[in-house]
């Protein structure tokens, strides 16, 4: 690393230290407690023993069901055009980037007053609607770069269909869904929003469990150690993503060689797709009503407000967006300064993904009262959000810098530009761009977040998606919360539009 870029790393190594590594290190610390035992007791505890059982067969039931339905979107998609089936990876794509207050509640729009009303049944249908995009596009892509030379090969030497896809296909497609399943099963073990607004605390994951202690029982042990269980567990998760890794190769897309298979292909499709759309057009649908028109209007309803919460999220998700950025390409041109240094911040600058939303949220709550008292404070929430957001915008702009000639910054050095300069008439106009993606990505993250906003939001000052949980529990007032999702739907759908247009690279499959 460069001298003039050395002193970027302090900007990474003090916020993601404060904000992550000192608040995690305090949740093992109290959750050990010195002992083991501690933390084998709180879990074997009769009402944990049954959360863990229900948090581990949930995740791989939906799983196994995402799986199911995604693997014959996948194969339609790689058998199709580009044109044809991107109207396809959209629709399954906008679910996978809604809040997951958003799906929570269009899914209890879609099954009340039914006998599945608060079962596991419709939680798994929601995390199969929320992962469905992943299988498409990881399986897709890896289906598509297959081709059709080893298929009509295997014909040639007279296999089956059936047998070449059992011999031929599906071993070359295993990473793929290996990575996929990985991925499906991390998300779904983690969830939290969909299984707090669908379970009515009738059915708990470990993530709503570590809300509950929290919150409720002011049982910061327990929720502590059920923390530190779940980051176990989540490591497992990440290091067989890890080796789960499917290198990207050029899309050739198989064409269907019949038109009976192009007619399945598009039935595929087309039924998938509607069932991507029933939840969202039944949330909409139940948003429109007078209830929800008035707190809309900027008057109080049943004790809730819709616009003085959509004026503080937008307030939270501007500040927690410019910080991301900033702290973001400050890290950003230290990883792309390259060196050790740089390396090991690479690493840890996406250990946030790794690590929940409600375990950031409750780190937050038992570690940050030293050396100032932060947790009263209203800035926590836009620094949870920025913590979350920064790695995407590492990972957008720190390529951009990278790929940037050597050569370029030398020419303006020789000329007698200081560092700053270079940086802001070199480097800034080649990764404006990047760093508008970024941004995107910051903003959309913050405006739906809710597992730390749960936290450490003021009771006075409620998140738009805070304010969407709180209707649910108040008679009357489901309309009001379709309403904030529905509003949370359009805002989130537009940044990741936003982001689509000034996104360069590969294309979506």
């Amino acid at each position: 690393m460069t001298t003039r870029r050395r002193w970027l790393v302090i900007v990474p190594v003090v916020f993601l230290g404060y904000l992550f590594v000192y608040p995690v290190a305090r949740i093992i610390t109290i959750g050990l407690d010195g002992a083991a035992s501690t933390l084998w007791a709180t879990v074997t505890a009769p009402g944990t023993a049954g959360v863990v059982w229900f948090t581990t067969w949930q995740a791989v039931a939906s799983t196994a069901a995402t799986l199911l339905l995604g693997l014959p979107a996948a194969w339609a998609v790689s058998r199709l055009g580009l044109v044809r089936s991107r109207w396809f990876l959209a629709a399954t794509t906008v679910p996978f980037v809604l809040p997951t207050v958003v799906v929570g509640v269009a899914f209890s729009a879609l099954v009340s007053d039914s006998p599945i009303e608060h079962s596991a049944l419709v939680v798994i249908a929601a995390h199969v609607f929320y992962n469905l995009s992943i299988v498409v596009r990881l399986v897709g892509v890896r289906w598509a770069q297959l081709g059709d030379h080893l298929e009509e090969a295997a014909r040639t030497l007279g296999a089956g269909p059936r047998a070449v896809f059992r011999r031929v296909t599906l071993p070359a497609l295993a990473p793929a869904i290996r990575a996929a399943g990985s991925l499906t099963f991390l998300l779904s073990f983690t969830a939290f929003g969909t299984v707090l607004i669908l379970g009515d605390l009738r059915l708990r994951t470990i993530e709503v469990e570590i809300w509950r202690q929290a919150t409720q029982r002011l049982d910061f042990g327990a929720a502590a150690s059920l923390a530190v269980l779940q980051l176990l567990v989540v490591g497992l998760a990440l290091a067989w993503q890890e080796r789960s890794t499917v290198p990207r190769r050029p899309a050739v897309r198989s064409r269907p060689r019949t038109r009976s298979e192009r007619r399945v292909a598009r039935i595929v499709l087309v039924v998938l797709s509607a069932m991507v759309a029933v939840p969202i057009l039944s949330l909409v649908a139940d948003a429109v009503g007078p209830t929800s028109l008035a707190a809309l209007s900027g008057g109080e309803v049943l004790g809730l407000s819709l616009s003085r919460a959509v004026i503080t999220s937008l307030t939270y998700a501007a500040v927690a967006t410019a910080l991301a950025v900033v702290v973001g390409a400050a890290t950003s041109t230290a990883i792309a300064a390259r060196g050790r240094a740089a390396a090991v911040i690479d690493r840890l600058v996406l250990l946030p993904l790794g690590t929940s939303a409600v375990t950031v949220g409750l780190g937050f709550l038992v570690a940050l009262d030293w050396p100032v008292d932060l947790r009263a404070s209203r800035a926590l929430v836009p620094l949870a959000h920025a913590l979350v957001a920064i790695p995407f915008v590492t990972r957008t702009m720190a390529p951009a810098l990278a790929a940037i000639p050597h050569r370029l910054l030398e020419a303006s050095a020789t000329l007698g530009a200081t560092p700053a300069q270079a940086w802001r008439r070199v480097e800034w106009p080649i990764v404006a761009r990047a760093a508008l993606v970024g941004a995107g990505f910051a903003f959309a993250i913050s405006i739906g977040e809710f597992g730390a906003t749960a936290f450490v939001a003021r009771p006075a000052d409620p998140t738009l998606p805070l304010l969407v949980y709180r209707a649910l529990g108040r008679p009357g007032a489901f309309a009001i919360a379709a309403m904030g999702s529905t509003m949370l739907m359009v805002v989130t759908a537009t940044a990741v539009l936003a982001v689509d247009r000034f996104r360069t690279g590969e294309e979506a499959l």
